[in-house]
């Protein structure tokens, strides 16, 4: 199996995960205010007591595994991009990588409050609350609450792939509209509603990808260039 299919195997992981979350986001999670911006925290140490092992699930899928399926595309990316517009591609490559560690320590960082409210609860409910709700705004910093270091990322892989036609044009438009929505996080006004673009848009985009990369390069991908004589 060449670097390219592992590679869409990879990126269509990442739509997967992200899929996942949404889904046990508004089932399981809506009673707690996930995604809401008002978590009850007192709320969530009492259900980490009572089911912890459902929000590890959780944070190990949405950052985790994610993280990892992620830094293989990057490099998979990277190849693809690399002989069109290999300065270009480096940047990405580095940019990409960040953006996976930033995720991978998110993840880590919310199993381990998880297991730290658990351990504290029995003892003293309102602290486990308190440590909680201060360790999810770190996690949150990291990669869970703004999109910048994702949008940035791949609002630069579809420059490039316009810049070297090496990818698609769907999957171009939407790494565009995502890439946006990333970056636009930024702004309190409106970052609810952008990171919503963003990580529906992502889903999407992963999907292109990982088609281009594995069955359909010709519709998702790269036009078929000539070769020269």
């Amino acid at each position: 199996m060449t670097l390219q299919k592992i590679g869409g195997l990879a990126a269509l992981a990442c739509a997967a995960t992200y899929l996942f979350g949404f889904v046990f986001l508004f089932t399981v999670l809506a009673p707690l205010g996930f995604g809401t911006g008002n978590t009850d925290a007192s709320a969530v140490v009492a259900f980490i007591d009572a089911q912890p092992g459902l929000l590890i699930v959780w944070n190990t899928v949405i950052y985790i595994v994610n993280a990892f399926a992620l830094a293989v595309l990057v490099v998979a990316l990277n190849e693809r991009l690399k002989s069109t517009t290999p300065d270009l591609a480096a940047i990405t490559r580095a940019l990409g990588l960040i953006w996976a560690t930033l995720v991978l320590g998110a993840g880590m960082l919310a199993n381990v409050t998880v297991e730290h409210a658990a351990k504290v609860f029995p003892i003293n409910p309102a602290r486990a609350a308190e440590d909680w709700a201060l360790l999810q705004v770190v996690e949150l910093g990291l990669g869970g609450g703004n999109e910048i270091a994702g949008g940035v990322w791949i609002l630069l892989v579809s420059i490039a792939g316009i810049m070297g036609r090496s990818l698609g044009k769907v999957t171009i438009g939407l790494g565009l509209l995502t890439g946006a929505g990333g970056l636009a996080t930024l702004l309190p006004a409106i970052g609810d509603l952008a990171g919503a673009v963003f990580g529906l848009g992502a889903i999407a985009w992963f999907i292109s990808v990982g088609l281009s990369l594995t069955i359909a390069p010709r519709t998702f991908g790269a036009p078929r260039i000539a070769r020269q004589t």
